[in-house]
């Protein structure tokens, strides 16, 4: 009898693989889910990092009742000029003036109307409004 033809396993060999053209199943379907998280945050991320690149205007706290023929108004305390867009004590009306041109005690060539999308801060440093996501107006009651 004539001999039979061993299996390839028999003679220890292997039998060669069919490479899956892709993966499936739950892990890859976690694998894409979470690179398409890690692109959009990185995205995101660096689109609210841009958002941090705003001009920066200087605000100063004006008397009204001050206003000169040359546009200009007299300077006070910024302690007169609370959150809101304008205070009317006793004393007289009270509004930040914004951008403009300081000459002693008097400043003009700015507007009294609050920019947008800028970062803006007093000549003492504080911070009235940030620009960009995420801006607000300061509140007073």
């Amino acid at each position: 009898m004539a001999a039979s033809p061993k299996h390839p396993l028999a003679a220890g060999q292997t039998l060669p693989r069919k490479p899956s053209d892709k993966p499936s199943g739950p892990k890859a379907s976690t694998v894409i889910t979470l690179t398409g998280i890690g692109v959009v945050s990185v995205l995101l991320i660096g689109y609210c990092s841009a958002q941090d690149d705003y001009e920066e205007v200087g605000a100063d706290c004006v008397d009204l009742n001050s206003y000169q023929p040359d546009g200009s108004y007299t300077v006070v305390d910024d302690d007169y000029c609370d959150d809101s867009p304008s205070y009317h004590g006793s004393n007289g009306a009270y509004r930040w003036y914004y951008g403009g041109t300081r000459s002693g005690s008097r400043i003009g060539q700015g507007t009294t109307v609050r920019p947008s999308d800028v970062q803006i801060v007093t000549r003492q440093g504080t911070v009235i409004q940030r620009g960009g996501f995420g801006s607000r107006w300061g509140g007073g009651s």
